[in-house]
């Protein structure tokens, strides 16, 4: 028998937060829709949800849900159409140096020094500053059963890292974090890059990318990465 994703989907109890501060666009406020947490979510229906446009954070289902404001919008790429501009294959070319490492489980001290260290030096102004182990291991090192990282190193030294959900259809970018102090190599593109070759290698259509936003500069990245889908009027459509 043949399961009925649509109707697991529609027995979803979802919940509310409270308005609180945007962290991504000054003096608006934010209000967030979140999965039971006390129900278990399957790849499928990560999926299925993925494609609403909901994302994970630690182990929280999401989305966006603000009255005032529509600014938050999913993206996602179709990997077999993308082709690398000349910045992207010169973000290759400069890390052939780097080993990449692909594993479901990370020694949790050294990336959380790792993931200090970027928070510290590169939002030190976001709500996940300061950093704590409590914080990482809630949000990062505590993977879900379809949690991938790709580790960077550098002669033997772990300079970066991507967290990836992979699902049946798609993987779903987390997060990344790398050592500052190597900026110019590109590493956050980089992470983007390697996602997009992982997902061609194991036969998925698609890389969640989280939420564009065009008035945060944050986020300008994201259109780098053509062609990119956005999520308007509950229908998936080509970015222009």
């Amino acid at each position: 028998m043949s399961r009925d994703i649509s109707s697991d989907i529609q027995r979803i109890k979802l919940f509310q937060t409270e308005p609180h501060p945007c962290s991504y666009l000054p003096g608006r406020e934010s209000t967030t829709a979140f999965v039971d947490p006390e129900l278990s979510v399957d790849p499928e229906i990560y999926e299925r949800l993925s494609m609403a446009g909901f994302r994970r954070s630690g182990p929280y289902l999401y989305t966006p849900m603000c009255d005032a404001c529509k600014a938050c919008i999913p993206a996602r790429l179709a990997v077999a159409d993308f082709r690398p501009n000349r910045a992207q294959k010169r973000c290759l070319k400069r890390n052939t140096d780097l080993k990449i490492v692909r594993c479901d489980s990370i020694d949790s001290q050294q990336h959380y020094s790792l993931y200090a260290k970027y928070i510290n030096q590169r939002h030190a102004d976001g709500d996940m500053f300061p950093p704590s182990r409590v914080q990482f291991d809630q949000f990062l090192g505590d993977a879900s059963e379809c949690t991938q990282y790709l580790e960077f190193y550098l002669n033997d030294v772990l300079i970066g890292c991507a967290v990836v959900d992979v699902l049946p259809d798609s993987l779903s970018a987390i997060y990344t974090y790398f050592d500052p102090a190597l900026d110019r190599r590109g590493l956050g593109n980089l992470a983007v890059l390697l996602q997009i070759d992982m997902a061609l290698e194991i036969g998925k259509r698609y890389v969640y990318l989280g939420y564009w936003i065009e008035d945060c500069h944050k986020m300008n990245y994201k259109k780098q990465y053509q062609p990119m889908e956005l999520l308007q009027e509950n229908r998936w459509l080509l970015s222009e």
